[in-house]
């Protein structure tokens, strides 16, 4: 008895057809058309900091990035109730809870972000001359490189 393995199917038709993966991706759908309705009630520097965790029985519970925009919506959140209870998706809206969880994923800085000033180079270099070991040598004269071509 030989092993005959599934055809392959675009993960389009997956997604529409698989029950699982059908009720997943509607749930998505669902939770981006509200946090679109929220951010079309937000300050334009708060949409970034808050995203819907959660619609359920009236209660729609928010993540915000940190403390500071935490506070700043619990200040605004009985307006933000009034305008959201316009939408007919949100009609039943009784309370509003922020969790705060700050972002899984730091933004680092792009590129090369060491910065080595030029006498900083020549110390390292010079320091570099009177090494004699060749492993410790080479690295500090590649430290030293760093600064080349800074004026």
């Amino acid at each position: 008895m030989a092993f005959r393995p599934l055809t392959a199917r675009a993960p389009a038709v997956l997604l529409r057809e698989a029950k699982p993966l059908k009720a997943i991706l509607g749930h998505a759908q669902r939770l981006e058309h509200l946090q679109r309705l929220l951010e079309s009630q937000l300050q334009p520097a708060a949409r970034e900091h808050c995203r819907v965790a959660k619609w359920r029985e009236g209660e729609l519970s928010l993540v915000v990035t940190d403390g500071h925009w935490a506070t700043r919506l619990r200040y605004q959140q009985k307006r933000l109730q009034r305008q959201l209870q316009l939408f007919d998706e949100f009609a039943n809206l009784t309370r509003i809870k922020f969790s705060v969880r700050p972002p899984i994923i730091q933004h680092r800085a792009v590129g090369h972000t060491m910065d080595l000033s030029s006498s900083a180079a020549e110390t390292i270099q010079s320091t570099a001359d009177g090494i004699s070991d060749p492993g410790l040598r080479a690295a500090l004269e590649r430290l030293a490189a760093h600064a080349k071509g800074k004026a």
